[in-house]
């Protein structure tokens, strides 16, 4: 297999972690950072890896296969919109751009440049996302109906975007690829009481043209982390905690049949269900090295991307 060289924009909170994953998978073979502290640093750990303080001089050097880009939200559309014009394949972590308008730009220009463009929703290659999807695409618990999260803590208080944009952007990832529909309809209501108009908690409601229904709650003013996923099936039920320390995956045989017009209640078993132990950022990185040319994105390509950030623009 030929080498993939990639080249990683920010070195930052993020982007440190595309860097420690990309060497890992020995496809490291550029860093644009303009922080010079930073730069120095990863000059020194990585002396093969070609280190820049500009992304024009990344991309007029030619040398990469593909970019990824961990800077803030607010330059994501600047800087991919250089990329793609160059005609390289690109992972922009989530959100792909604060605003629809510039989001719709990006999807267009990759479609007219042949561009592969992925967006970093991580939790779509989590082994237990990837275990629920299967099950619902195997009709384990009927027709999905219903579902829900609660993705709550204590922290990390942002100051630039409110929690619906920090928090539930994963959980509308998530519901948009297990459900598989546009939403008809998107409500939200929260409160802000740290920050004027950043909201510290909040919970979205959407209701699917399919029928589904679901709502998102969001806090960092909880006194707990809880991180919970509940799908609810006509056949059965799925439940994923993943702030629980086993991160338990479990399948209820649970379901309600109507009988004289009164609700039976059908209580059987339920069973926990095993699923591989990888790092999502790991997997998500092998799909991006695997998907650089040639091969259609299926998961976290740009349309669905561009679905989540009008979700959220309709919820604010």
């Amino acid at each position: 297999m030929i080498k993939k060289k990639i080249c990683v924009v920010g070195g930052g909170y993020w982007g440190k972690n595309h860097i420690k994953t990309l060497n890992k998978l020995n496809a490291l073979a550029g860093i644009v950072e303009y922080n010079q502290t930073l730069a120095s640093d990863y000059s020194f750990q990585y002396p093969d890896v070609k280190i820049y303080s500009r992304i024009d001089d990344a991309l007029e050097s030619k040398n990469f296969d593909g970019y990824t880009i961990a800077t803030p939200s607010e330059t994501h559309y600047e800087i991919a919109k250089q990329i793609i014009t160059f005609r390289k394949p690109l992972l922009v972590e989530k959100p792909l751009s604060l605003n629809i308008k510039n989001a719709e730009e990006l999807v267009t220009m990759a479609k007219e440049y042949s561009v592969n463009l992925m967006v970093g929703h991580l939790l779509l290659f989590h082994p237990a996302i990837k275990k629920i999807k299967e099950l619902i695409d195997q009709n384990k618990i009927g027709k999905v109906m219903y579902l829900y999260s609660n993705r709550l803590n204590f922290g990390k208080v942002r100051t630039h975007e409110n929690v619906l944009h920090s928090l539930a952007t994963h959980d509308i990832a998530i519901f948009q690829h297990l459900v598989n529909d546009y939403p008809k309809s998107i409500e939200s209501r929260g409160s802000s009481f740290l920050q004027l108009n950043i909201d510290d908690f909040s919970i979205l409601h959407l209701k699917y043209k399919n029928g589904v229904c679901g709502h998102i709650f969001a806090s960092w003013l909880n006194p707990y982390k809880e991180h919970k996923l509940v799908i609810i099936g006509s056949n059965g039920m799925i439940t994923y905690n993943d702030s629980h320390e086993k991160k338990p995956l479990v399948i209820y045989n649970k379901n309600f049949t109507i009988e004289n017009g009164e609700p039976l209640m059908i209580d059987n078993n339920s069973s926990l269900i095993s699923f591989e132990n990888k790092l999502p950022l790991e997997e998500e990185m092998k799909y991006f090295l695997s998907h650089l040319t040639g091969s259609k994105l299926n998961i976290s390509n740009g349309k669905s991307a561009l679905e989540v950030v009008k979700i959220l623009d309709a919820a604010n």
